[in-house]
């Protein structure tokens, strides 16, 4: 079990395991830092920060990364000091840890890009975490503290027997690194004892054979041996005895199930006395049992498993319309039973494939606590943030874009939407704002709000901004909505100053245009003196949509159900004309825009008037509705997205394609831009004729 018995292969495949396991416990960490208060003790908390940062350097070590395995100790040191109430987690303390974190993982990026970090890196850092420690022990040295033990009066030695169960293999634990730790306490002597090793026609790859009978001569109080072994007590049979007290003994000789825990009780027994962890009520067995288990499996395999299960939805969809186009003869009633069956099935195994992508957005609400304190501390204001719903789930690709919409939205919350303490105080409000960050699931999409109880939009300054800017004509008289939509114009801001927090004109247009690359679009609420309300709508997925096709001409298109806020059929007198060839509706009063989808794509043979078709009215991102012409709905369906960049090329106005049941590709369209194509010069509606008409037929010949 020597490190030189491993190959380069599976070293590589140790490491790669290794920084996969630092990323999870570098988001837990943010998390759990960012969630600390000063001069409260969350003793869970800090526990939690300490086994991520302990877990860190136990790894750092096995691959000999000594700069992050000195900075994680001297960090662990103060750690430990603070969850055992030695030291108080102050004003100081608390921004002195949140440094430490980002020290931590920039090393931890450091090592993984095969780099070595500068010895002055993190230097301060690790300064404030020892000047801490010192003010905490009196000016002790920054090891960590015995929980139980009084600090020994001098060099000990300690009898140690080490026997692993196969279970601490099976969790990726090696006894090697254990021993290497140990060797860090004092000087090591190690006795391997190979007795129980078959023969190796009876070698079982996943069973534990050796164990070690070792002496330590530490300075190290009791309590530090056992932190060793912390994270596997449970998986082994662990002796720990004063060398003066102890007797010669075999492994074989060691009780069953002997652990050692913080909370031990002395068991007489025959000599030697072996100290014993006060047993578990509901047994090791159930104890384990209740573990949710979990692997780790690289995205790539699930995208092709996603991949492959929308290629199945699509042959399932495509064999029962065939069927119900031939004539079903006798016992087709059965066969048509069989075919709902399958739907039923294919589509329950679609909706499990996709949840194995989804993952809750807590590991994006995590970072914004830590944003909201910082951002509040530079402006000199008092700013809460309460998250609700940070379990909603989502895929793992709309997640991984979610990060920077969400950092400008409570920058811009916190900046602008949040007043001073003075001007709170002076308007009646409690001093302290309130950021309320929460996340939804309504239908197919996922609801996210960022709402503030600051001083809220002030539309004749925001109006008044914008007609300097040029950005809106003076006489212009915009209604109250349309002058909120303002705040996501391009380089648009209404700070006085530029500041390292805000004032650049960047933000809230990156937001909307993040979010509508989503496939998602802003709202936005406002009560001026009351505050604002931001609420992102976004689908739960990119690879599978809700649509309702639509025919134009011979063409099928598929509209995004989210979009769609009703159909009608209009009367001709609701229908104007206006001059540049634009046509509005008439709509319970409201004037709605029409594009039709036949002029805008150049499809022939379609309805021309809006009256002898029907018009889909549509929501786009801003607010704004518009009348979509199409000659007929043909119904709702759940479609599987399949990217026009990838397998054709980009076409202006369609977000996608899928595949109906008779093997059609059917363009999704791109609602956001509709309006902007349609103010463009019309193509001319193709002549009928045999030769590819349209798009899809052109996607058809290159399938």
């Amino acid at each position: 079990m020597s490190g030189s018995n491993f190959g380069s292969d599976e070293l590589a495949q140790f490491r790669k395991t290794f920084f996969e396991e630092c990323a999870e416990l570098l988001v837990d960490l943010e998390e759990r830092l960012g969630a600390l208060h000063p001069y409260t003790q969350d003793v869970e908390g800090l526990n939690a920060i300490f086994r991520a940062v302990h877990s860190i350097k136990a790894g750092a070590g096995a691959f000999n990364y000594t700069g992050l395995v000195r900075f994680a100790h001297t960090f662990e040191a103060l750690l430990d000091r603070l969850r055992d109430g030695k030291a108080e987690l102050d004003e100081r303390t608390l921004p002195c840890l949140i440094s430490a974190g980002d020290v931590l993982a920039a090393l931890v990026d450091t090592v993984r890009e095969g780099k070595t970090a500068d010895e002055a890196f993190g230097a301060d850092v690790r300064d404030e975490l020892e000047s801490l420690m010192d003010g905490a022990s009196g000016g002790a040295s920054p090891v960590p503290a015995a929980k139980a033990d009084a600090a020994p009066t001098g060099p000990q030695g300690y009898r140690i027997v080490f026997r692993p169960d196969s279970e601490l293999f099976r969790h990726a634990n090696e006894p090697l690194y254990l021993i290497r730790e140990l060797k860090t306490l004092g000087t090591l002597e190690i006795a391997c004892d190979t007795s129980r090793l078959p023969d190796l026609a009876g070698l079982k790859t996943d069973e534990a054979y050796l164990s070690w009978t070792m002496t330590l001569r530490t300075d190290k109080p009791r309590a530090a041996i056992a932190e060793v072994f912390e994270f596997v007590e449970d998986e082994c049979e662990l002796i720990i005895e004063p060398l003066a007290d102890a007797v010669e003994a075999t492994p074989e000789a060691v009780p069953q199930a002997v652990t050692i825990a913080p909370a031990a009780v002395a068991v007489p027994v025959a000599a030697p006395t072996v100290e014993r962890a006060a047993p578990h009520p509901e047994g090791k067995a159930e104890q384990k049992a209740s573990v949710a288990s979990s692997i780790r499996v690289e995205l790539a395999r699930v995208d092709r498993l996603v991949n492959m299960v929308g290629e199945l939805v699509i042959t399932q969809a495509m064999l029962a319309q065939q069927f119900n186009e031939n004539d079903v003869g006798q016992g087709g009633h059965k066969t048509l039973q069989g075919f709902e069956d399958l739907a039923v099935l294919t589509r329950e195994l679609q909706e499990c494939v996709m949840a194995i992508r989804m993952q809750p957005v807590k590991s994006i609400f995590a970072r914004m606590p830590r944003l909201v304190r910082e951002v509040s501390a530079k402006l000199g204001k008092t700013v809460h943030l309460e998250m609700s719903g940070e379990q909603t789930e989502v895929d793992k690709t709309v997640i991984e874009e979610l990060a920077d919409p969400l950092t400008h939205m409570i920058r811009n919350a916190v900046d602008h939407g949040i007043e001073s303490t003075e001007e709170r105080i002076a308007a009646g409000k409690s001093p302290d704002g309130t950021i309320h960050l929460s996340a939804q699931h309504v239908g197919s999409n996922i609801l996210i709000h960022v709402e503030d109880d600051g001083a809220g939009i002030d539309r004749e300054r925001l109006l008044r901004k914008a007609i300097e800017r040029g950005i809106v004509s003076a006489n212009a008289k915009p209604t109250g909505e349309e002058i909120d939509e303002l705040i996501f114009s391009p380089g648009f801001s209404t700070a006085a100053a530029v500041t390292d927090v805000s004032g650049r004109g960047v933000g809230m247009d990156v937001v909307r245009r993040n979010i509508i690359n989503l496939g998602g679009r802003v709202q936005v609420q406002s009560t001026l003196g009351k505050g604002t309300r931001f609420t992102l709508v976004i689908p739960l997925t990119l690879a599978v949509l809700d649509g309702m096709i639509v025919a134009v001409g011979e063409e099928k298109y598929i509209l995004p159900l989210t979009s769609i806020v009703e159909s009608i059929r209009p009367e001709r007198g609701q229908i104007r004309a206006l001059t540049g060839g634009y046509e509005v509706a008439s709509i319970r009063g409201e004037f709605v825009r029409l594009v039709h989808l036949a002029r805008v794509f150049g499809v022939p043979q379609a309805v021309g008037e809006p009256w002898n078709g029907l018009v889909v009215l549509v929501e786009q991102a801003n607010g704004t509705k518009i009348g979509v012409v199409v000659d007929e709905l043909i119904g709702q369906q759940q479609v599987v997205i399949k990217s026009l960049q990838d397998n054709f090329d980009p076409v202006a106005g369609i977000s996608g394609a899928t595949i109906l049941g008779n093997g059609r590709v059917a363009l999704i369209v791109d609602i956001e831009q509709l309006t902007r194509l349609a103010d463009r010069p019309h193509p001319t509606p193709l002549p009928n004729t045999d030769a590819p008409s349209s798009l899809t037929d052109e996607l058809a010949n290159v399938a």
